[in-house]
C-alpha cells in the first residue's frame, strides 16, 4: 500500500512539472505556430540561473526571478531576431530554433563545462502524508504549480488579452483590422512560453542533474503531452501531462526507464493516428 502510495504522489508531481513546462511550449506552438525546438533549454536555462543564484548565496526567490528574467532576455533577442520574421512558416521555425538550441547548449557548455552541476535543496527533509513520508520540496512544488494552472486558466478565460490572442489565432488579418497589435499579441505569447519554461527550469533545479543536455528530455515530454492533449489550451496540457506522466512513472516503476520511454512513444503515435489533434484542440 506505501509503494502504491508513493507512486500515486510521484505521478502527481511529475504531472505538475511536465504541465508547467508543457505549458509554454503549448502557447508558442498551439497558438503562435511555432515549433520552438528550444524550448527545452529555456528549462535549462532556469536550472542554471538556479544554480547562480545559489552559487551567489542569495535567498531561493531571487533564483527563480532571475530565471525568468534570463528567459524572457534571450526570448525576447529571439522572437525579434528570428521568430518574427518566420511566423506562418512552420518548418522554417523548426529548424531555425533547432540551430539556437544548439547555440544555447554550447554556450553553456563553454561558461559552466559538461559536467552535472547540483543546487542545494531549499527544504530537505520529509513530511508524513497518509502514512507516507513524501519530500517537502517536492510538495511544495505540486502545490505551487496547481496554483500557478488554476490562475492561468481563469486568466486565458477572462482577460481581455486573452480575448486579443484567440482573436489573433482565429483570424489575424481581422484581428489587425479591429486595432489589435498582432506583432504585439505574439511577442508577449513567445515570452510568456518561454519565460513558463525558465521557471520550470528553476523550480526543478534542486531535484535534478544540472547540465547543458537536460533540456532535451522535457521538451520531447513535453511535445508528448500535447500530441495527447492537444494544443493552446489549459485543459488541453494537463490531460495530455496526466497522459505521459502516469503512463511513464507506472512502467518505469514496474520494468526500468528505457520501457517507460518506450511506452510514452508508442502511446503518442497511436493518438497521432487516432486525434491527430488531440483530445482537446483550439486549433
Amino acid at each position: 500500500m506505501d509503494v502504491l502510495t508513493l507512486s500515486i504522489f510521484n505521478i502527481i508531481y511529475s504531472l505538475a512539472v511536465l504541465a508547467l513546462v508543457a505549458i509554454g511550449l503549448a502557447a508558442v506552438f498551439g497558438l503562435l505556430g511555432v515549433m520552438n525546438m528550444a524550448h527545452g533549454e529555456f528549462v535549462m536555462l532556469g536550472a542554471y540561473s538556479a544554480l547562480l543564484a545559489s552559487q551567489w548565496s542569495l535567498p531561493w526567490p531571487v533564483g527563480l526571478v532571475l530565471a525568468v528574467i534570463v528567459s524572457i532576455f534571450v526570448g525576447a533577442l529571439m522572437e525579434k531576431g528570428l521568430i518574427r520574421h518566420l511566423y506562418q512558416r512552420p518548418f522554417d521555425t523548426l529548424l531555425a530554433t533547432w540551430g539556437v538550441a544548439m547555440l544555447i547548449r554550447k554556450s553553456i557548455e563553454a561558461l559552466f563545462g559538461r559536467e552535472y552541476q547540483n543546487v542545494p535543496q531549499y527544504l530537505p527533509g520529509t513530511l508524513e502524508i497518509v502514512g507516507v513520508d513524501y519530500p517537502v520540496y517536492r510538495l511544495l512544488l505540486v502545490v505551487v504549480i496547481a496554483v500557478l494552472m488554476v490562475c492561468l486558466y481563469l486568466w486565458f478565460r477572462k482577460s481581455p488579452a486573452s480575448l486579443k490572442i484567440r482573436a489573433m489565432v482565429d483570424n489575424p488579418t481581422l484581428a489587425q483590422a479591429v486595432g489589435i497589435n498582432t506583432k504585439h499579441v505574439a511577442f508577449g505569447t513567445f515570452l510568456f512560453g518561454v519565460s513558463t519554461a525558465g521557471l520550470a527550469g528553476a523550480l526543478i533545479a534542486p531535484l535534478v542533474r544540472v547540465d547543458p543536455y537536460m533540456g532535451l528530455d522535457y521538451m520531447l515530454s513535453s511535445f508528448f503531452a500535447l500530441v495527447i492533449g492537444g494544443l493552446g489550451s489549459v485543459e488541453g496540457v494537463i490531460l495530455g501531462s496526466s497522459m505521459i506522466s502516469g503512463f511513464d512513472q507506472s512502467l518505469s516503476s514496474l520494468f526500468d526507464k528505457v520501457v517507460g520511454y518506450t511506452g510514452v512513444l508508442l502511446l503518442s503515435i497511436f493518438f497521432l493516428w487516432w486525434k491527430p489533434n488531440g483530445i482537446i484542440s483550439q486549433r
